[in-house]
């Protein structure tokens, strides 16, 4: 019995370190390896695309417009449907420069939109031509009548009212366009108001109206007579 108690008390020990040392491992490395990875890669990635997409611009500044050149912003412009129209411009209080712009005309007429280019690239100064004779012809063709030049960002809506800085809707600009009359000869024009092209009934118009001044004035010689308005 002696001898038995002897070899498990001396065998306790050796079974407490072993239990000690594997608890010990495990815990240092899972808790370690678990909150280093997970804190530093998050936090250091959300803050540096942050960082990235930030723009600072003045909020005392006007929202971008345009300043016509061709053809002057105060000059009344006449175009014939079906020739060639160039239209020019500059921008003004632009910070944010968009990617493109699209040109359309306006016809409160017809209540029709006319395109002239989309998804045209941003320039210090835009150009555009307009080949009217294109939509002459059209479904809804061109009118006789005043437009409206509308220059916007392309991935905005026509009306769009920007913030500071950024492109807004410009539709300050009008001009008229109109259909050109067929040539015709000079022995073949007719005027409209001269004797020669009276209808019947203008003429007859124009004796009765005669007539009733000569009457008048008959009516009231005899009748100044009769009293003698004329005699001294």
């Amino acid at each position: 019995t002696t001898a038995a108690d002897s070899a498990a008390t001396a065998a306790a020990p050796t079974s407490d370190v072993s239990t000690a040392t594997e608890t010990d491992t495990a815990t240092g490395t899972i808790t370690g390896t678990a909150t280093g990875t997970a804190t530093g890669t998050a936090t250091g990635t959300a803050s540096d695309d942050s960082d990235a997409t930030s723009t600072s611009i003045d909020p005392r500044l006007p929202p971008g417009g345009v300043s016509m050149i061709t053809p002057g912003p105060y000059t009344t412009s006449y175009y014939k449907i079906g020739q060639y129209v160039t239209f020019a411009w500059n921008y003004t209080s632009l910070s944010v420069t968009p990617s493109a712009i699209n040109v359309v005309a306006s016809c409160s007429l017809n209540d029709a939109t006319y395109t002239i280019t989309n998804n045209m690239s941003v320039a210090e100064t835009g150009s555009v031509v307009w080949d009217t004779s294109k939509d002459a012809t059209a479904t809804v063709p061109l009118l006789t009548a005043t437009y409206t030049l509308i220059i916007y960002d392309a991935s905005k809506p026509m009306d769009y009212m920007a913030g500071p800085g950024h492109l807004s809707s410009s539709n300050q600009f009008q001009f008229g366009m109109y259909i050109p009359q067929k040539y015709t000869p000079l022995n073949e024009y007719k005027c409209a108001t001269c004797n020669s092209a009276l209808s019947d009934i203008d003429r007859h118009a124009i004796k009765f109206a005669f007539a009733m001044i000569v009457l008048t004035f008959t009516s009231f010689a005899w009748f100044a007579g009769d009293f003698g308005v004329f005699s001294t």
